[in-house]
Protein backbone atom coordinates (compact mmCIF):
# COMPACT_ATOMS: atom_id res chain seq x y z
CA UNK A 1 0.00 0.00 0.00
CA UNK A 2 1.79 3.24 -0.81
CA UNK A 3 0.87 6.70 0.54
CA UNK A 4 1.57 10.13 -1.31
CA UNK A 5 2.77 12.46 1.09
CA UNK A 6 2.31 16.33 0.63
CA UNK A 7 3.10 19.12 2.55
CA UNK A 8 -0.01 19.96 3.95
CA UNK A 9 -0.18 23.87 3.65
CA UNK A 10 1.09 23.79 -0.09
CA UNK A 11 -1.76 21.32 -1.68
CA UNK A 12 -4.92 23.15 -3.12
CA UNK A 13 -8.56 21.99 -3.71
CA UNK A 14 -7.49 20.71 -6.68
CA UNK A 15 -4.56 18.67 -4.95
CA UNK A 16 -1.92 20.53 -7.28
CA UNK A 17 0.69 21.79 -5.06
CA UNK A 18 0.98 26.07 -5.48
CA UNK A 19 4.70 27.43 -5.24
CA UNK A 20 4.41 31.40 -4.44
CA UNK A 21 6.73 33.22 -6.91
CA UNK A 22 10.00 34.70 -5.16
CA UNK A 23 8.77 38.51 -6.56
CA UNK A 24 5.29 38.10 -5.03
CA UNK A 25 7.52 37.06 -1.89
CA UNK A 26 9.48 40.33 -2.14
CA UNK A 27 6.66 42.59 -2.67
CA UNK A 28 4.92 41.35 0.49
CA UNK A 29 8.10 41.72 2.42
CA UNK A 30 8.48 44.81 1.08
CA UNK A 31 5.16 46.44 2.27
CA UNK A 32 5.80 44.85 5.20
CA UNK A 33 8.31 47.02 6.01
CA UNK A 34 7.54 49.79 4.86
CA UNK A 35 4.51 49.11 7.24
CA UNK A 36 6.58 48.52 9.83
CA UNK A 37 8.07 52.63 9.14
CA UNK A 38 4.60 53.80 8.74
CA UNK A 39 3.98 52.33 12.38
CA UNK A 40 6.90 54.34 13.67
CA UNK A 41 5.80 57.33 11.77
CA UNK A 42 2.29 56.97 13.66
CA UNK A 43 4.10 56.52 16.69
CA UNK A 44 5.59 59.94 16.46
CA UNK A 45 2.47 61.68 16.88
CA UNK A 46 -0.43 62.28 19.54
CA UNK A 47 -3.52 61.47 17.35
CA UNK A 48 -5.22 61.61 20.86
CA UNK A 49 -7.65 58.18 20.67
CA UNK A 50 -7.15 57.35 17.57
CA UNK A 51 -3.61 56.53 18.30
CA UNK A 52 -4.96 52.75 19.33
CA UNK A 53 -7.06 52.43 16.07
CA UNK A 54 -4.16 53.56 13.77
CA UNK A 55 -2.10 51.08 15.63
CA UNK A 56 -4.32 48.57 15.47
CA UNK A 57 -5.61 49.15 11.54
CA UNK A 58 -1.38 48.40 10.57
CA UNK A 59 -0.87 45.96 12.62
CA UNK A 60 -3.94 43.89 11.37
CA UNK A 61 -3.33 44.97 7.67
CA UNK A 62 0.26 43.32 8.40
CA UNK A 63 -1.07 40.35 10.11
CA UNK A 64 -3.20 39.77 6.69
CA UNK A 65 -0.37 40.09 4.48
CA UNK A 66 1.23 37.40 6.94
CA UNK A 67 -2.04 35.19 6.91
CA UNK A 68 -2.09 35.33 3.44
CA UNK A 69 1.08 35.27 1.54
CA UNK A 70 3.82 33.63 3.86
CA UNK A 71 1.00 31.21 5.57
CA UNK A 72 -0.38 30.12 2.31
CA UNK A 73 -3.80 30.84 2.89
CA UNK A 74 -4.30 32.80 -0.33
CA UNK A 75 -3.81 29.69 -2.47
CA UNK A 76 -5.41 26.90 0.13
CA UNK A 77 -8.73 25.73 0.05
CA UNK A 78 -12.50 27.61 0.84
CA UNK A 79 -12.46 26.24 3.94
CA UNK A 80 -8.96 27.01 5.06
CA UNK A 81 -10.19 30.81 4.15
CA UNK A 82 -13.26 30.32 6.03
CA UNK A 83 -11.19 29.27 9.37
CA UNK A 84 -8.47 32.01 8.92
CA UNK A 85 -11.77 34.50 8.40
CA UNK A 86 -13.31 33.29 11.45
CA UNK A 87 -9.83 34.12 13.32
CA UNK A 88 -10.11 37.49 12.36
CA UNK A 89 -13.44 38.34 13.45
CA UNK A 90 -13.13 36.96 17.21
CA UNK A 91 -10.38 39.01 17.44
CA UNK A 92 -12.41 41.64 16.20
CA UNK A 93 -15.24 40.54 19.30
CA UNK A 94 -12.38 40.67 21.77
CA UNK A 95 -11.48 44.17 20.85
CA UNK A 96 -15.55 44.99 20.61
CA UNK A 97 -15.66 43.37 24.67
CA UNK A 98 -12.53 45.53 25.59
CA UNK A 99 -14.13 48.63 24.66
CA UNK A 100 -16.49 48.14 27.28
CA UNK A 101 -14.16 47.16 29.72
CA UNK A 102 -12.00 50.16 29.19
CA UNK A 103 -15.10 52.26 29.37
CA UNK A 104 -16.63 51.17 32.87
CA UNK A 105 -16.32 53.71 35.81
CA UNK A 106 -14.66 51.73 38.26
CA UNK A 107 -15.95 51.86 41.92
CA UNK A 108 -13.43 52.40 44.49
CA UNK A 109 -14.10 49.91 47.88
CA UNK A 110 -13.73 51.43 51.16
CA UNK A 111 -10.61 50.84 52.97
CA UNK A 112 -10.72 47.33 54.81
CA UNK A 113 -12.74 45.57 52.33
Amino acid sequence: MEHETHDAHEVTETGATHVTPLTTLLIVYGLLILLLFVTYWASLFNFGKANILIALGIAIIKTALVVLFFMGVKYNSKLTMLWASLGFLWLFFLFGTMGDYITREWIRLPEGW
